[in-house]
């Protein structure tokens, strides 16, 4: 009768790697972004800095600004808020009797629906242009035959104002070994996109390829609002958000041994007290509750994992012990669970030690085009919810402790 070399079989038992990476998961929707802006300035302003970043249309936009800052030493916070005022347009709230079709709605709906409106038909010159202002466009005179309404080439333009691509190109640094050298390993930065044609989830992953301009703008093509499709690495490519708008798995699948922290920011209410009176608060909710982080699930399947696993290294450990007497079959059975174990944990080996959410909530008015309002007023308000929102969660975190 044999055993197996204790130390090697925990070798074996044990991932590669037991470091801990804060990361950062962010939604898309479009203009709800700026909320996202407001609870990244609170973080900074705590020095809460981030090993991965993850994001899906918006949320792709928001990382790849805030990763580009945060390798490059700069104020993250401020090159972020910078990027959303530069995206504001001068939109003034309106009063009631400035518009009297809607004079019983409250004053921030209405500045809501002015300005969406606004967007809509006019565009955002540093974001988005209606098709409508090209006419030199292919098929300008036949609109059925359109396949977009809004092109992004004003936004790749914005971007690259705020945007240090050096600091967004591979890094093999990146990957899960924090062991590596502090000052060669750089933030990693997730972003997803969809491919048309196979219905599949797209990464891109400062780990293996340098994101650049038009795999962000890849990332953002929402088509449901008419904005234009990406060609990228010969794949047409819609909006992250279509399969995952918020990509925690895709940040997992990227890292699996890695044990992570996570901060997730929820710009879609997940409650809603008052019932929708119409049909347009009723596509409202249904957008909000297809859109809100769906991500518990995963979550509480990912600890359910990690306790499996640990069990399953204990009962190896008890079989391989001194006491044990084990014969050269059920050795050789166990040799082949111990190759199947180290596999599961190079693929879901990481541990989730805490998870950080920060939600959205509407505090006024329920709106279906709130996420086109890029009024200057609204930005503005976006930002400082979210940042009051931070903080009062995380001063709560902080009394339970």
């Amino acid at each position: 009768m044999t055993n197996l070399n204790n130390r090697e079989v925990n070798k074996k038992l044990k991932p590669k790697n037991t470091g801990l990476e804060t990361v950062l998961v962010l939604q898309g929707g479009g203009s709800l972004g700026a909320y996202e802006c407001g609870v990244l300035k609170h973080l900074y302003k705590n020095n809460i800095g981030f090993d991965v970043l993850a994001g899906s249309s918006i949320g792709a936009v928001n990382t790849s600004i805030i990763t580009s800052a945060q390798n490059g030493g700069q104020d993250v916070a401020k090159v972020l808020e910078d990027f959303w005022l530069t995206l504001s347009q001068a939109v003034l709230p309106l009063e009631p009797s400035l518009f009297l079709p809607l004079q019983s709605a409250p004053p921030d709906k209405m500045t809501a629906m002015w300005s969406s409106m606004q967007s809509i038909f006019f565009g955002n010159s540093k974001a988005f242009l209606p098709k409508w202002f090209m006419p030199a466009s292919s098929n300008y005179c036949f609109p059925f035959d359109w396949t977009y309404l809004y092109d992004t080439s004003p936004l790749k333009k914005t971007l690259k104002e705020f945007i240090d691509f050096d600091k967004l190109k591979k890094n093999k640094f990146s990957t899960n070994d924090l062991s590596h050298n502090k000052e060669k390993r750089r933030s990693r930065l997730i972003i997803t996109a969809t491919d048309i044609q196979k219905g599949q989830p797209v990464v891109f992953d400062t780990a293996y390829v340098d994101i650049d301009v038009d795999k962000i703008i890849a990332s953002i093509g929402y088509p449901f609002y008419g904005i234009r499709w990406s060609i990228t690495d010969e794949r047409i490519l819609w909006d992250g958000s279509l399969l995952t708008n918020t990509p925690l798995m895709e940040v997992f699948k990227a890292s699996p041994v890695t044990n992570k922290k996570l901060y997730i920011v929820d710009v879609f209410p997940r409650e809603q007290k008052e019932i929708p009176e119409n049909m347009l608060e009723v596509w409202h909710r249904a957008r909000d509750i297809i859109f809100m982080d769906k991500t518990d699930k995963n979550i509480e399947m990912l600890k359910i994992n990690e306790r499996s696993l640990n069990l399953l290294k204990k009962v190896y450990e008890i079989i391989n012990s001194e006491e044990a007497r084990v014969d050269e079959k059920t050795r050789k059975k166990i040799k082949i669970l111990d190759d199947e174990y180290s596999k599961l944990t190079q693929k879901y080996g990481a541990a989730i030690t805490d998870v950080i959410r920060i939600g959205r909530k509407e505090r006024d008015s329920h709106y279906m085009l709130e996420d086109a309002d890029f009024s200057r007023y609204r930005i503005k308000k976006l930002i400082d919810e979210g940042e009051r929102d931070a903080k009062k969660l995380l001063a709560n975190r902080t009394k339970e402790l």
